[in-house]
C-alpha cells in the first residue's frame, strides 16, 4: 500500500504504517521535520527516504497524480488563508490519490462550536486564526470531487476550545 502523509511532520502517523511495509510519502513545509522523516524511513528499510519525503507545502505538492492508495491530512487544512487557499490544498490531495483510494482528513471545524468570524472563512480559535468548515462545506466538497464519503462526519469537541472534524472519501474509479 502506498501511503501519503500531506503535512507529515515528524511521522507520527506514518510509523505504524512504515512497521507494517506500506511505502509511505510525504511532504512539509519544516525542512527539519523532513530531515527526521527520512532518518526514520532509513530505519525501517526504504531505501529511497530523498525521493519518497520532500520540503513542500500541501498546494504545491512534487509527487505525480494518484501516486498514493491512501492520502492522510490531519490537522493541516484549517490552517488555509482563504477559501482559495483551502480549495486548493483540498485539490492537491485529491490529484495524488488514485482511483479508489481513501481520503482521509481530520480538520478543525465549526461543527459543534460557535466562532468569532475574522473575515471570510477564518475563525479566531483561541489566540490562533483559522479556517474552519463546517458540514454543509463538507458534503458541498464532497460533492465537488465526485467523492464518496466512507463514514459519517464525526467531530470531536476538544474541552470548549476546538471542535476537530474527520472527514473520509473514496475517489471513484472512472468507468
Amino acid at each position: 500500500m502506498r501511503v501519503l502523509d500531506a503535512g507529515a511532520g515528524s511521522g507520527r502517523n506514518l510509523i505504524y504504517l512504515m512497521r507494517h511495509g506500506c511505502k509511505v510519502f510525504g511532504v512539509d513545509v519544516d525542512a527539519q521535520a523532513v530531515e527526521h522523516l527520512r532518518g526514520l524511513a532509513l530505519s525501517y528499510g526504504d531505501p529511497s527516504p530523498a525521493e519518497n519525503f520532500r520540503v513542500a507545502t500541501v498546494e504545491q505538492m512534487p509527487f505525480a497524480d494518484a501516486v498514493a492508495d491512501a492520502v492522510i491530512c490531519s490537522a493541516v487544512l484549517h490552517f488555509a488563508r482563504s477559501k482559495e487557499h483551502f480549495e486548493a490544498m483540498l485539490h492537491e490531495l485529491w490529484r495524488t490519490l488514485r482511483p479508489g483510494g481513501l481520503l482521509f482528513c481530520r480538520l478543525a471545524s465549526r461543527i459543534g462550536m460557535a466562532f468569532e468570524l475574522v473575515r471570510e472563512g477564518i475563525y479566531r480559535v483561541g489566540d490562533a486564526e483559522w479556517f474552519l468548515v463546517d458540514e454543509p462545506m463538507l458534503l458541498h466538497y464532497t460533492h465537488q470531487l465526485g467523492g464518496e464519503q466512507v463514514d459519517p462526519l464525526k467531530t470531536t469537541l476538544v474541552q470548549g476550545h476546538r471542535a476537530m472534524t474527520t472527514w473520509v472519501l473514496r475517489k471513484p474509479i472512472a468507468r
